[in-house]
């Protein structure tokens, strides 16, 4: 994109932290932005106060965007602000926009889907991404000026290709995606109908995007120790959903973060697996249910 060194990268308090190495071995600065606690989504009022706080630093020249669990964000009031995006939906393959039906190269329907908003767009295919290949991404450019950059591909070093292995593993992944994604979507109604007997919270999706069962996160009202540990009693693992974040790994400084670093705390994920069965999804449902 050409930015020039030192300028500022807004991302979101929620990415992957390996984020912040990328941008600092490319001399630019990251410029956290705080989410909303309801989606652990970046909006556009989060992104004008962090560029308020951001004060007399690096003037921020673009925005990476992380679909945090597969959530999207509002990406046309985002396109708005003129700052140039790159919209990482690596997990959000697969989420429905408008009310259409899934299934583009972007992995979700019609002009205003995810994938469709930024300058570029990457749609990794990591272990925990949505579809996987045992590593690498899929990159693609909104328009012909950009795409010359992925055209220089042939000249990058042969580690950056994606082997044959991996990518006939990938191929499987998009064949089997449409009924893999109706399942997550069963398995996740049978766990909200059990969470909704709790005081835990959901995330909720933002606008008329319908969410594509990429994880099934509550923001506990309890210690992250305390449900995890009756978790153990029962069999079942829980996990951390943000532990790998900048926002729990403590780049972003104290304080600057303050929602982001809350939902860092104390949002759990259970078990959401297409290939679970009906046995293991109800004893994930019963502990839902059960949640201290």
């Amino acid at each position: 994109m050409n930015l020039p060194e030192g300028a500022g990268v807004i991302v979101s308090a929620l990415s992957p932290n390996y984020y912040s190495g990328v941008i600092e071995a490319l001399n630019l600065k990251p410029v956290f932005c705080d989410v909303n606690s309801s989606s652990a989504c970046v909006g556009t009022e989060t992104i004008q106060e962090a560029i308020a706080k951001n004060g007399d630093g690096p003037e921020p020249r673009c925005m990476v965007i992380h679909h945090s669990l597969g959530y999207v964000p509002n990406m046309a009031s985002l396109a708005e602000m003129a700052i140039p995006i790159i919209e990482d939906c690596s997990r959000s393959y697969g989420t429905i926009m408008g009310g259409g039906s899934g299934g583009t190269a972007g992995g979700t329907a019609g002009e205003n889907a995810p994938g469709n908003y930024g300058v570029f767009a990457i749609l990794g295919l990591e272990e925990r991404d949505m579809l996987t290949a045992g590593g690498g991404a899929l990159l693609y450019a909104a328009n012909r000026r950009d795409a010359s950059v992925l055209r220089n591909h042939p000249e990058l070093p042969s580690e950056y290709g994606l082997p044959d292995m991996n990518a006939a593993l990938a191929m499987i992944q998009f064949k089997e995606a449409a009924r893999n994604l109706e399942k997550r979507k069963s398995i996740a109604s049978i766990y909200t109908q059990s969470a909704l007997r709790t005081r835990h919270k959901q995330l909720v999706q933002t606008d008329d995007a319908e969410y594509n069962g990429y994880a099934f996160p509550l923001v506990l009202e309890t210690g992250m120790k305390d449900v995890a540990a009756y978790a153990k009693r029962k069999e079942i693992v829980i996990e951390n959903a943000f532990d790998n974040t900048l926002a729990a790994s403590g780049i972003v400084p104290q304080g600057l973060c303050p929602e982001a670093y809350s939902l860092s705390l104390r949002t759990a994920l259970f078990p959401l697996y297409p290939r679970l069965t009906a046995s293991e999804t109800a004893k994930v449902a019963k502990l839902i249910g059960t949640l201290p």
